[in-house]
């Protein structure tokens, strides 16, 4: 049952009190946000995680779009960044995979070469020699092939199993909020015909009232209390609509905050397994007889890489909004 208010439909007053609500409160897109002029007055308008530059406490607003199209979500911004997250990963695994071709195929140049017949005749400990060049040959392009082998495995499909996975998690997530924000937004639709219907029956009551003439007081009196009977009628109907309303959009709020908090946790793993996934590639490329000192300035970038500090930098560009939904009033 929806809690029950002073009903609207009865009496003016609670037209002073609409004025009052439009003050502190404004509905942008159908979601209900407090006025920043009243913000510092509400204690639950604080951060939800303090100091984390979390997902939770900045994408609550629409972000405009300076071209005239039409405004998007903030969850749709953080989804557009796991999306784009997810883009990136496949590109890294698609770069391991011509690396792979290269390897593969610098072997089998390799191994050709080794059997070349070039120089077979040379005689003595020279030809010794020779011949333990061409083998040298043969031996290294078994170390590629075997390079090749172990970053197909060890990098490359590591790559694309988390890729999968990261795709149907965002696909779940995706399909939930847009639906609880098409709820809301038909709530508030049902809000703002009820709204209209009450302003209508308000009227005609007033109409009514002021058109009350002696000679006929008995049908006037009549067509008034069925008038003000309908007000209040109208007044209920608003009132649960607004409770409607009001639960559609404490449930997109929770939703919203877990689901952001997911997206972080997910963007967080997708770094860390990146991380630990070059690296990997840069332990094998030692292992071929790389040069550590070509190796080791990537080395020491992926390992001073912090997924705390990369959402930071891309909250403080991207945030739309850290304002968080409140109740509508009547």
């Amino acid at each position: 049952m929806f809690r029950r208010r002073k009903n609207p439909g009865n009496n003016s007053p609670a037209k002073r009190q609409n004025k009052e609500i439009k003050e502190t409160k404004i509905t942008i897109n159908c979601v209900t946000f407090p006025l920043p002029s009243v913000m510092p007055d509400q204690p639950e308008q604080q951060l939800l995680k303090p100091n984390e530059w979390s997902y939770c406490d900045y994408f609550w607003t629409d972000k405009k779009d300076p071209q005239g199209t039409p405004s998007v979500g903030g969850f749709e911004v953080l989804l557009q960044k796991q999306l784009k997250g997810k883009q990136m990963q496949k590109e890294m695994a698609e770069f391991v995979r011509e690396r792979i071709k290269i390897e593969d195929e610098y072997s089998k140049n390799l191994s050709k070469l080794s059997q070349s017949p070039l120089a077979a005749q040379e005689e003595g400990t020279l030809g010794e020699a020779w011949a333990q060049l061409k083998r040298s040959c043969h031996d290294e392009a078994e170390v590629h092939l075997k390079f090749s082998n172990k970053l197909q495995c060890e990098v490359e499909k590591p790559l694309l199993t988390f890729r999968d996975n990261f795709k149907k998690e965002l696909k779940k997530y995706d399909h939930h909020i847009i639906d609880l924000r098409k709820q809301l937004a038909s709530r508030y639709a049902g809000v703002e015909k009820a709204r209209k219907a009450l302003a209508d029956r308000q009227k005609d009551l007033e109409v009514k009232t002021q058109q009350l003439d002696i000679k006929h007081m008995n049908k006037h009196e009549e067509d008034i209390k069925k008038a003000r009977r309908k007000s209040t009628q109208a007044g209920d109907d608003l009132m649960h609509n607004v409770d409607l309303y009001n639960r559609a959009q404490s449930k997109w709020f929770e939703e919203m905050v877990t689901t952001s908090l997911e997206l972080e946790r997910l963007e967080v793993e997708r770094v860390e397994m990146i991380r630990q996934d070059l690296r990997q590639y840069t332990t094998l490329c030692v292992c071929v007889c790389v040069c550590w000192q070509m190796v080791e300035p990537v080395d020491q970038l992926l390992q001073s890489v912090d997924p705390a500090k990369d959402r930071e930098l891309w909250v403080q560009e991207h945030k739309t909004g850290e304002l968080r939904p409140v109740d509508m009033d009547i």
